[in-house]
């Protein structure tokens, strides 16, 4: 095992990661920007190595100086997370070079997974189910009209190198398809550096279905099992769970027995996940291969009983997996919502500034994880997600109810969350029913405005910051000192999270 293990990464995931790593008993290093001087990853690790500002580009984006980092601190390995550099086969391949261990998969399957196109056909000479499609290099605007005539509408244009929801066009009739080729190819070409795109055929009414995969150095493969993520916007995930309403054992088996197929023909080594589309006959099509630990991980950790964080590590240090398909199974139900700073009734649009007040919601199958809490500032250098809230139960209604509950209790005052919106979409008939696609928020909440609250956040923030000049004014311990009793939980870094994930 290592004895000292660099995070590239921050936010949520970068605590995740050094929790793990204490429960190993291995040092963690953080990284971070000038704007996360003072962020939760950063008082949790045993060092932590200041990197540049705070644009990503001059800081997590930088891999020579990440992998300086590690050098400087004596780590021997080091973790991407996800997002950043954690899909770049480059960083991967400097990390080696360098004498560390990449806690992820080889450079060469992160390369083929990389490239959509490349990956279709590895998938269509594997065996895997692929969605109909066309790609080439050399193809003309008229080359591509003829194969959308072919396919037919309604088709997707497809960045090849992309993610996130970019470079992605839908089309429903031929008399929009040039239009939504220019638009994607400047939209790849601004996001990835790559303009070059496919077509796929646009299945109607999809669900979104993934397979957790995981595989050691000894050739040993595994899954464990499905995540249904069909509740998006802009083609970016905010629910997911499992199992999947949609897919019966049968199915089951064969969607796991295609994503190992999957791995296996890249050679793939670590956690990864799988993606397919299934149609409401639950025939299902590879999409793309996430290589790396995905952000709704929790889910199937909470199914299986199993901590998907340690195992990479392991599996990294060379381990063999402690288990074989045949061990693994299902139980209960879980759930995971997404919290973003952001403004749902006006397009989802970023929202910066300081928490004021974060409460997280506890209790028997609740589980947070966060990156930010009290005191800590939401800024517009990073992604706008601030916390992954996740449940679980015995089935998937008291999992629902649960959900609904632990969001009523998270608050969150000084800036504006999704989790009004969040709860909606749970308490949602169409979602009770496990009947929502891809399509859901455009379909049943494209208008949506928040209730009426019983008591405007403005009063609750009032409220906060006179309670905090009240206790500042009678001399109150603070969290920072302890009230000069050495014992004080108050005085930890992390004291705000004692209450537990």
């Amino acid at each position: 095992m290592f004895a000292k293990i660099l995070i590239a990464n921050r936010g949520e995931i970068a605590v995740r990661l050094i929790r793990a790593c204490h429960e190993l008993g291995v040092s963690a290093v953080a990284v971070y920007s000038e704007a996360d001087a003072r962020a939760l990853h950063v008082r949790l690790a045993d060092e932590a190595v200041l990197i540049g500002p705070p644009a990503p580009q001059e800081s997590y984006l930088r891999g020579d100086k990440i992998i300086d980092a590690a050098l400087q601190t004596g780590a021997q390995a080091v973790h991407p997370g996800y997002g950043f550099l954690s899909e770049s086969p480059d960083f991967a391949r400097a990390v080696q070079e360098a004498g560390l261990v990449f806690i992820g998969p080889p450079e060469q399957a992160i390369r083929q997974m990389g490239v959509k196109t490349e990956a279709r056909a590895i998938m269509e000479q594997a065996g895997v189910p692929i969605v109909p499609g066309f790609q080439s290099d050399t193809a003309t605007d008229s080359d591509f009209q003829r194969e959308a005539d072919r396919i037919g509408y309604p088709v997707m244009v497809k960045a090849a190198g992309g993610g996130g929801g970019k470079g992605i066009r839908v089309v429903d009739s031929p008399g929009g398809l040039i239009d939504a080729l220019g638009a994607a190819r400047r939209e790849a070409e601004h996001a990835f550096g790559d303009p070059t795109v496919f077509l796929e055929k646009y299945i109607e009414h999809g669900r979104h279905i993934e397979i957790q995969v995981l595989a050691d150095m000894r050739g040993n493969t595994v899954h464990l099992f499905e995540r249904e993520c069909s509740i998006q916007r802009r083609h970016q995930k905010i629910i997911e769970e499992t199992p999947s309403t949609l897919i019966a054992p049968e199915v089951r088996a064969r969607m796991g027995e295609a994503a190992v197929k999957a791995a296996q023909a890249v050679g793939y080594v670590n956690a990864g996940t799988v993606e397919f589309i299934a149609d409401a006959q639950a025939n299902f099509y590879f999409m793309e291969m996430n290589t790396r630990l995905q952000v709704e991980h929790p889910i199937t950790e909470l199914v299986t009983g199993h901590d998907l964080a340690l195992l990479q590590i392991r599996v990294a240090a060379g381990e063999p997996l402690p288990f074989t398909q045949a061990d693994l199974s299902q139980r209960g139900h879980a759930i995971e919502c997404r919290v973003y700073a952001e403004d749902p009734a006006n397009s989802f649009l970023p929202a910066t500034g300081p928490i004021l007040k974060s409460v997280e919601p506890i209790g028997p199958g609740i589980r947070v994880d966060t990156g930010v809490g009290t005191g800590d500032e939401v800024t517009t250098h990073y992604d706008p997600m601030i916390a992954k809230v996740v449940v679980y139960a015995e089935t998937r209604e008291a999992a629902i109810r649960k959900m609904d509950t632990a969001l009523s209790q998270y608050i969150i005052l000084g800036v504006t969350t999704n989790l009004p919106f969040l709860r909606d979409v749970i308490r949602h008939p169409v979602f009770a029913a496990g009947e929502a696609t891809t399509h859901f928020i455009d379909e049943q909440l494209s208008v949506w405005q928040p209730a009426d609250a019983e008591l405007p956040d403005e009063a609750l923030i009032a409220a906060v910051l006179g309670e905090m000049g009240s206790s500042l004014a009678h001399g109150a311990p603070s969290m920072e000192d302890g009230g000069g009793d050495s014992f004080s939980p108050w005085g930890r870094t992390d004291a705000f999270r004692l209450g537990g994930l």
